[in-house]
């Protein structure tokens, strides 16, 4: 079993507050309006070792006070889809409304685990109250309070035991998986599909045509990996507005159960809001990367068009920009094999172990061109470095005061560390630790 969790209730319940609660975040906005949430709608978190995923289906809805209840049905058919756990929140204080109503006789349908959370209850007064949900059929109303945090630990204990423990050794030793994403109808099937050499995905212009998602074991050309197809299940009955959501609910799970994501973007079109949300995802997850920029037959060519485009790309992602960008055509087969050797280039990156005494000369040397900066009068002395025994490179660099070490700096030994030890196309993590 996966673990990923969705909340689900009609607004003003408190979801994005108790998004933040699981997940730790204080700056998503919480605002009294309805539907003010934006982009804050995916998070990682663990509870007793066990991580999780939480995606608050809130965060999509745009149109606010007028929320039909048809929009959050539709919320609620895809959280059913696609999430392992669903909690859904109720308002203790205003006590159950007919959406509520409409939305616990959905869930009473899913064969998946519901927790009906009573969100509020902030006094015993309310918690009497809250009997009153027991009238959903969805079981135990569990009490808690999103804005103190009341009740949250109880609820999280229980949650976690549908869950698998994190095991960061198992992965070693392993076929690599790689995961297709990008927006609906950038070319993923298309891109798979010439891979594969197959048409094992029916491919249509229609956006979300792809069924189920596929993971297709491939052995050709002397590599050896798994192919991860996530290109969005829709049901016929659900209709434009949920693409989005759906297609990012999808790439969750692709990207979490990969090692190296393909992220297609549509060379007509350039990079878009959407492809920078799932870029985040990707690098949240720590997970490698190669930027394919798909269609590229269609684009009219002169002999800068590649530098200018490539330029263009690597601004919109900056910070992390030292990933591999391909421009290829999966309709006519141009250098998609390319996409694979650079997806198997990252996946070795992403594995790679740097010996210390490397890794220290390396240290010395950095040190020599530039040393820290002078900070309040004091003078910050890095003295020795080690890589973290995690399963993507993450560094520590032990010093006096690493509080003094500002983010110019880092940046500086993330760039040297990505010349010297080839770490293209993997997001590293750098820490600087008191001796």
């Amino acid at each position: 079993m996966g673990n990923l969790i969705a909340i689900v209730g009609r607004p003003n319940v408190g979801k994005s507050t108790f998004f933040n609660r699981l997940v730790g975040w204080r700056h998503a906005i919480v605002d009294e309006i309805a539907g003010v949430t934006r982009d804050r709608i995916y998070g990682k978190s663990d509870w007793n070792g066990k991580e999780f995923s939480v995606i608050d289906t809130g965060g999509w809805v745009e149109n606010s006070d007028d929320i039909f209840e048809e929009e959050i049905r539709k919320q609620v058919l895809i959280a059913i889809d696609e999430a392992d756990i669903i909690t859904f929140l109720v308002d203790a204080q205003e006590g159950i409304t007919d959406m509520d109503i409409a939305v616990a006789e959905i869930l009473r349908r899913s064969s998946k685990p519901v927790y009906l959370v009573a969100n509020k209850v902030d006094n015993n007064a309310i918690r009497m109250q809250a009997g009153e949900f027991y009238s959903l059929g969805l079981g135990d109303p569990w009490c808690i309070s999103s804005i103190n945090g009341s009740g949250t630990g109880d609820l999280l204990d229980d949650i976690v035991k549908h869950f698998t423990d994190i095991d960061e050794s198992a992965e070693q030793n392993e076929v690599p998986r790689i995961a297709v994403v990008g927006r609906p109808n950038v070319g993923k099937s298309s891109l798979i599909n010439t891979f594969i050499g197959e048409e094992r995905n029916i491919v249509t212009p229609l956006a979300g045509t792809t069924r189920d998602a596929i993971d297709t074991h491939y052995r050709k050309f002397g590599h050896d990996f798994i192919i991860v197809d996530t290109a969005g299940l829709r049901r016929k009955t659900k209709v434009k507005e949920d693409l989005e959501f759906y297609s990012v609910m999808r790439s969750v799970r692709a990207i979490e159960s990969s090692d190296v994501c393909l992220l297609l973007i549509d060379a007509t079109q350039g990079i878009e809001r959407q492809d920078m949300n799932i870029f985040s995802l990707i690098v949240r997850n720590k997970k490698g990367l190669v930027l394919v920029v798909n269609k590229w037959d269609l684009v009219e060519k002169n002999n800068k068009t590649v530098d200018e485009y490539t330029k263009l790309i690597k601004e919109r992602i900056a910070p992390f920009n030292d990933v591999p960008i391909i421009f290829a055509s999966a309709l006519t087969k141009q250098r998609v094999f390319k996409v694979i050797e650079a997806a198997m280039q990252v996946y070795e990156n992403r594995k790679r172990r740097i010996p210390t005494s490397e890794l220290n000369n390396f240290l010395q040397e950095t040190l020599q061109i530039k040393e820290p900066p002078v900070y309040k009068g004091k003078l910050v002395k890095i003295k020795y470095a080690a890589q973290l025994p995690t399963k993507t490179p993450q560094f520590a660099f032990f010093c006096n005061l690493p509080q003094y070490i500002k983010d110019p700096y880092k940046r500086f030994i993330e760039n040297r560390l990505r010349e010297k030890f080839n770490l293209t196309g993997v997001p590293i993590q750098i820490y600087f630790r008191e001796k």
